[in-house]
C-alpha cells in the first residue's frame, strides 16, 4: 500500500482537491492507498474547493484542514506532492526519506467559480498522471507531472 500526502500552505484549497482527487483515482484503479493532506498553517476547507469537487462527484464535506504534524505515522509516507504556486512560497517541509514532487499550481482563492473549476480541473490532471504511473508499477516524474497541468 502507498501512503502519498499532498501539501499546501493552508491545506483549505488545492492540497483539499488533491487529496480528494487522489481518493477517488486510486479507487478507480484499484490502488491500494492511504491519502492525506496537510499544511503548514491550519485554516478551513473554503466551500467552494467543496462545490466544484462536488460537481465531479467528489465529496469533501467530511475534509478539515491539518497540519503536517496531525499526519499519522509521518516517517511511513511514500511521497509528498506540493501543490503551492512556488516552491519557496511557505510551503510545508516534509522532513524524512521519501519522494518529494512539487507542482506549482495558482491558487484560486479569491477569485469567481469558474477559477475554481479550472483549479479543480488542473489538480485533477496531475493526481491522475500521479496514479497512472503508480498504477503502471512506476513512480511519475516531476517532468510528466508539470505537463499534466
Amino acid at each position: 500500500m502507498k501512503r502519498l500526502l499532498v501539501l499546501c500552505t493552508h491545506n483549505s484549497a488545492r492540497s483539499q482537491m488533491g487529496e480528494g482527487w487522489l481518493r477517488k483515482l486510486a479507487q478507480e484503479a484499484g490502488l491500494e492507498a492511504e491519502i492525506w493532506s496537510a499544511g503548514s498553517e491550519k485554516t478551513s476547507v473554503k466551500p467552494e474547493a467543496v462545490q466544484v469537487m462536488s460537481e465531479v462527484g467528489v465529496d469533501l464535506s467530511g475534509h478539515w484542514s491539518k497540519t503536517v504534524e496531525e499526519i499519522p505515522h509521518q516517517e511511513t509516507i511514500d511521497a509528498t506532492i506540493t501543490v503551492c504556486g512556488d516552491p519557496h512560497d511557505s510551503c510545508p517541509i516534509f522532513p524524512g526519506r521519501t519522494r518529494h514532487y512539487h507542482v506549482g499550481l495558482p491558487d484560486p482563492s479569491g477569485q469567481g467559480l469558474e477559477r475554481w473549476r479550472e483549479s479543480r480541473d488542473q489538480v485533477g490532471r496531475v493526481m491522475k498522471v500521479f496514479v497512472e504511473e503508480l498504477k503502471a508499477g512506476g513512480w511519475p516524474t516531476v517532468e510528466s507531472l508539470e505537463q499534466a497541468k
